[in-house]
């Protein structure tokens, strides 16, 4: 079993103005002055609105079930559906991961929302959601370096919420990482708190595929990366 954690500053994710304005369906053309300053500010507090940690753990223990779209991990049985199993279905092991920003940007953001500025708290929610994808996107890029290092190559991660994977399922994700990982805890419905968090899994192997661009196999209506496409 392998397990490796991470934990990053705001600063080291080089997140640019273009990437909140983009996610906000945007142009830095067609943005509004109001909006500009908002982008402003939280950028500059970024470091003060961050707690980010994340990581993952290895099991070679893989077993799959073509008849039912069904991956078998440590004896734990994911309902993955059809789209995610053909994309990992050549996997040798499988990375299963978890990242947050932490608590303290979900906290103002409602705050903010709470004294009536509806807009300025979500320029804060939207960048919280920016910040845990750019930090899992550093911890996927780690882990494929270790792999490539040792002739193998991962997937693109997939997540419980997206093209059929139940949400419910988050709890048995969990149940393959140690207790309290990174600090995310599931509520009764099986969200993550922090809210700004993500998990999900990797595919590992040397005949599997990552693809750079995957919008066109998911069914996620509000994805920000459909806005981040062209980034």
């Amino acid at each position: 079993m392998t397990i490796e954690k991470f934990s990053f500053k705001y600063s080291e994710l080089n997140i640019g103005r273009n990437a909140l304005i983009l996610a906000m369906g945007y142009s830095q053309e067609s943005l509004p002055p109001m909006i500009n300053e908002e982008i402003d500010e939280v950028l500059e507090s970024g470091n003060e609105l961050c707690n980010i940690e994340g990581g993952y753990r290895i099991t070679d223990s893989v077993n799959w079930d073509k008849s039912i779209f069904s991956i078998l991990l440590d004896n734990v049985a994911f309902d993955i559906h059809k789209v995610i199993f053909q994309q990992i279905k050549k996997s040798n092991s499988v990375a299963i991961f978890a990242c947050t920003a932490g608590k303290k940007i979900t906290d103002i953001s409602k705050e903010i929302m709470k004294d009536g500025d509806l807009l300025k708290g979500y320029v804060y929610d939207l960048f919280g959601s920016i910040v845990v994808e750019s930090a899992m996107d550093l911890i996927q890029d780690s882990l494929q370096k270790e792999m490539v290092a040792l002739g193998l190559k991962i997937t693109n991660r997939f997540s419980p919420g997206y093209c059929g994977w139940e949400v419910a399922e988050q709890k048995k994700l969990f149940s393959l990482l140690p207790e309290h990982f990174c600090g995310i805890e599931l509520t009764d419905s099986c969200l993550m708190q922090p809210t700004k968090s993500v998990s999900g899994i990797i595919g590992i192997g040397e005949s599997v595929k990552y693809n750079r661009y995957t919008c066109n196999i998911c069914d996620a209506p509000n994805c920000l990366y459909r806005n981040l496409k062209y980034q």
